[in-house]
């Protein structure tokens, strides 16, 4: 379970962050050019991509950061609907988190990721868990629920793009299970 921490602020505009870490073809990361004590990354393997280790620690933050969202839902919801979907999503979490993380050791990714804490849509903060965390009920459901559908519906468009851009094709695998995975609990809502 990753530790509450301050979201970095990023200068790349959402929309285009996987372009232009393509473009650069290599993890740029957000908003780091000025830190000077960041860890090299060690040389990736040939089979990985620009967009793969982008998209790879992007799902990571993305994923790591809706997980203390999620378990606050069986104490704190009354709905049944909002509780099977944060189940779901929680499962599928799980299953994903270990594959993008043996994922990201072999493309040798550095240990603190860029990604971390950044704010972007689909990405839940610190600060909505905190919100959260002080509700209950019907306002904790309506809040758990926006933010898990822009989790799934942002994890969807980012994989979408992984899964035409990327190189390595286990990773491109792995986003079209993404794919997969959100479109099914979307579809159950």
């Amino acid at each position: 379970m990753s530790h509450p921490r301050t979201p970095r602020r990023s200068t790349i505009p959402v929309a285009g962050l996987l372009a232009v870490v393509t473009a650069l073809t290599g993890v740029a990361g957000c908003d780091k050019s000025n830190d000077s004590s960041a860890p090299p990354a060690v040389a990736p393997t040939a089979d990985f991509g620009g967009t793969d280790l982008a998209w790879i620690e992007i799902t990571i933050a993305m994923d790591e950061q809706v997980e203390p969202l999620l378990a606050l839902v069986p104490k704190q919801s009354r709905d049944a609907k909002v509780q099977a979907l944060a189940q779901q999503v929680q499962a599928f979490t799980g299953t994903e988190l270990t594959r993008l993380r043996a994922l990201h050791d072999e493309a040798g990714l550095p240990a603190q990721n860029p990604h971390e804490g950044m704010p972007m849509p689909g990405v839940v903060s610190t600060d909505t868990v905190r919100k959260a965390s002080t509700l209950s009920g019907p306002a904790f459901d309506k809040l758990v629920r926006e933010q898990i559908v822009a989790h799934l519906k942002q994890g969807q468009s980012l994989a979408g793009s992984e899964e035409k851009a990327g190189t390595d094709q286990r990773t491109r695998a792995l986003a079209s299970d993404v794919i997969h995975t959100r479109t099914v609990a979307l579809e159950s809502l």
